[in-house]
């Protein structure tokens, strides 16, 4: 019978630890929205979001072009903070346009069916705003910020 709890034992702790460890790398990370359908959907509090992701970029843009010609260390560290956060919100507003806007809310519509050309154009729009966000991930240039703020807003449209 001991023989038979030490196995048991050794078994159950074994798969227990295999679990944690199935557990701690599948474990998503919370994002935009459930993936269950669910049907509770707040499409102006994404659309609200995404103008705060960008004007959070539109800030962190400007200071980064305030602190590029210093070099002491206390620029530097807040330049690095501030590039840090505009790839956070452009980041965010990515995901929220893939796994909330583009999974959940727009359904796909067969080619020649009534509704493919409004289909299209919103396709054009979600890959817009995502477009946008990841030029201003790439760059310091406030032109790219203008151009995301645009595309949320032609996006916002859709959502109205």
């Amino acid at each position: 019978m001991k023989r038979f709890t030490t196995t048991l034992g050794s078994v159950v702790g074994v798969m227990g630890l295999a679990m944690m460890g199935v557990w701690a790398i599948s474990t998503p990370q919370a994002s935009a929205h459930c993936q269950v359908p669910c049907g509770i959907y707040d499409d102006a509090a994404r659309i609200t979001r995404l103008k705060e992701d960008t004007a959070t970029i539109r800030k962190a843009v400007d200071q980064i072009n305030k602190l590029g010609g210093a070099h002491d260390v206390t620029s530097i560290n807040q330049a690095t903070r501030w590039i840090m956060t505009k790839e956070e919100h452009a980041s965010h507003i990515i995901e929220v346009v893939s796994q909330y806007f583009l999974t959940q809310k727009v359904k796909p519509v067969a080619a020649g069916a009534d509704g493919y050309d409004g289909y299209l154009k919103k396709l054009a729009d979600h890959h817009a705003v995502m477009s946008a966000a990841m030029k201003t991930k790439q760059t310091v240039d406030m032109g790219n910020v203008d151009a995301l703020a645009a595309a949320i807003d032609a996006l916002a449209k859709h959502y109205r």
